[in-house]
């Protein structure tokens, strides 16, 4: 009996080992690291994946732009009186057009008749003085005066000759004009007017106020040379030059186009890595007021860059991305940096994709397969 046993317990562990690798499986996937996807040959054969690798061609993109409508400095003019005083009247309002030499506001100041006065005394000096230094100059000619009483009369006509000039260019300073003042139209008020055409941007005093000559009254602007402030990135910074046309046109109607060219490239970049570029419409509409927001495109001259299919190319959580086939069945998540597209193409920056195999259709299943992994 125990001859039979022993002679039966080989076949059984025979038998046993023979059955359990009946039950293992055909095939097993590797594990996943989180931008690797190994597919099995069965998810293969249900999801095709074609690749692809990138080739150069000759791009004419055009470059999309957004920034608002702004207004040069030298056509913002800031309104106030030299000399200060108070707010008598205006009607004017913020929005209102007004032409150049409008009267934008009356002002009221004792000041303003001192000075007047001071004009008109020195004037009429003058005139004795000038009387005064032909007669010495006659007598000095006769010798029946000294020189120095000549001189006396003569530095006293000069010194009022430009004490009058000076009080003269005050008056004028505050619009008033000095020849046609006489005793007779001395007034406690002047006249603010308009230095521009365009309309009133800002109102800051009120009737009654006092305002220094540092106080701003009035901020004026003149449309009719707006620009087109357009923010770009320092990637496609260099792309861009003085002369250049842009088509610009805002959200509400895109489909009014505005066409601009650009006068000025600024080179400096910002904290965000972008610059300003200033774009002058070539023609004006009264449409277009500052601070409106656009959208402007420019076309690029033809350059050859490296491109891909654009369903190549994937965006995951504000990211761009491409599979590179690593091995038959094993495809790497790469992060790449894109530049524009253009007839189905998008231009790759990022390098050390040259030569690799990168999945083209069956890109998405990819990505899909891999967030499934993740998740």
């Amino acid at each position: 009996m125990i001859k039979h046993i022993l002679t039966a317990l080989p076949l059984c562990a025979l038998l046993c080992s023979c059955g359990s690798k009946s039950h293992e499986p055909a095939e097993k996937a590797p594990a996943a690291t989180p931008d690797i996807v190994t597919l099995t040959a069965e998810q293969l054969k249900n999801t095709p994946v074609q690749t692809t690798e990138l080739t150069e061609q000759s791009i004419s993109g055009i470059l999309k732009l957004s920034g608002q409508v702004d207004v040069p400095p030298q056509n913002i003019v800031s309104v106030s009186i030299p000399m200060g005083g108070y707010l008598k009247s205006t009607e004017m309002m913020p929005g209102m057009h007004v032409r150049k030499g409008q009267v934008l506001a009356v002002m009221e100041d004792p000041q303003y008749i001192q000075l007047q006065q001071d004009y008109l005394t020195a004037r009429n000096k003058l005139g004795y003085a000038a009387k005064e230094y032909e007669r010495q100059k006659d007598l000095n000619a006769s010798k029946a005066a000294s020189d120095k009483v000549m001189q006396q009369a003569e530095s006293e006509y000069r010194n009022l000759g430009i004490e009058s000039k000076a009080l003269a260019a005050k008056l004028s300073l505050i619009g008033i004009n000095a020849d046609r003042l006489t005793e007779h139209n001395i007034s406690r008020m002047v006249n603010i007017y308009s230095p521009i055409n365009g309309y009133i941007n800002k109102v800051n005093v009120n009737i009654g106020k006092y305002v220094t000559p540092s106080d701003v009254i009035f901020e004026l602007v003149n449309p009719e040379d707006i620009h087109l402030n357009l923010t770009v990135y320092e990637k496609d910074l260099s792309k861009l030059a003085i002369g250049q046309h842009a088509t610009a046109y805002t959200n509400a109607r895109p489909d009014q186009r505005y066409d601009t060219k650009i006068i000025l490239v600024n080179h400096s970049l910002n904290e965000n890595r972008s610059a300003e570029i200033h774009c002058h419409f070539e023609q004006y509409d009264k449409s277009l007021v500052p601070g409106m927001y656009m959208n402007a495109e420019i076309r690029l001259d033809d350059s050859r860059e490296k491109v891909l299919p654009d369903e190549a190319v994937l965006n995951f959580e504000g990211k761009d991305y491409v599979f590179v086939r690593v091995e038959d069945r094993v495809f790497r998540m790469t992060p790449v940096e894109k530049g524009q597209s253009s007839g189905g193409k998008t231009v790759i920056l990022s390098p050390g994709l040259e030569g690799k195999k990168i999945v083209t259709e069956g890109a998405y299943s990819l990505l899909m397969q891999l967030k499934n992994i993740g998740e």
